[in-house]
């Protein structure tokens, strides 16, 4: 079942983050249909958080995504190399967002392995964000799609982990962010291969 615009207008982006593990996340591009299992995600709170693009409510051509109301992509261009997907989550004027930084390939394996030009068992295909971006074929085009649209879009397909299986750590490369680096809003699969190293808490 693909979620529905209200899945992503809650207020509650860290419950987000840890929700949308085990999500299917799918994009079709050419009639070229490709999904993964979302296994890592990072939580970005809006104006508060200091690793937020939006932090102190900044306002730039490339954060003015941010500010829309949830459902909508923010992708962005890293170190001028990786595009980076992002879920942009709760109400209007209220930029919170999640970053899905891992996927464990599902559908359209072939499709991912041309992509990447390397075999699906291998974990590199889909660890880390810029890797999953490009094995689902996301790059700048991709920003601000509706995510209930036919392009991209998440489905619950039922796949659920305990909290057990759930781990809480600090965010990846936001040094940055002073004593907001050390919040613990990242949230990984418990020894899912394709999760991004550093893949201990």
């Amino acid at each position: 079942m693909k979620l529905p615009l209200s899945y992503y207008q809650n207020q509650d982006v860290i419950f987000l983050a840890q929700n949308l593990l085990g999500k299917v996340l799918f994009t079709q591009i050419d009639d070229q249909v490709t999904a993964g299992v979302i296994v890592e995600t990072e939580a970005y709170f809006g104006v508060i958080d200091k690793a937020s693009h939006a932090y102190g409510g900044r306002r730039t051509d490339r954060t003015e995504t941010l500010y829309h109301e949830g459902g909508i992509s923010y992708v962005y261009l890293c170190y001028g190399i990786h595009h980076l997907f992002n879920i942009v989550t709760s109400v209007q004027h209220e930029p919170h967002a999640v970053l899905i930084r891992a996927i464990e390939p599902l559908v359209g394996k072939e499709i991912m392995e041309h992509r990447r030009n390397m075999p699906a068992t291998k974990a590199a295909i889909s660890a880390g964000p810029g890797s999953a971006a490009k094995a689902l074929g996301i790059d700048r085009s991709f920003n601000k799609k509706d995510l209930t649209g036919e392009e991209i879009w998440i489905e619950d397909q039922g796949i659920r982990y305990s909290n057990e299986d759930i781990i809480a750590s600090p965010r990846v490369g936001v040094a940055y962010a002073q004593e907001d680096a050390l919040l613990p809003w990242r949230f990984f699969v418990k020894g899912n291969k394709y999760v991004s190293k550093p893949n201990k808490a």
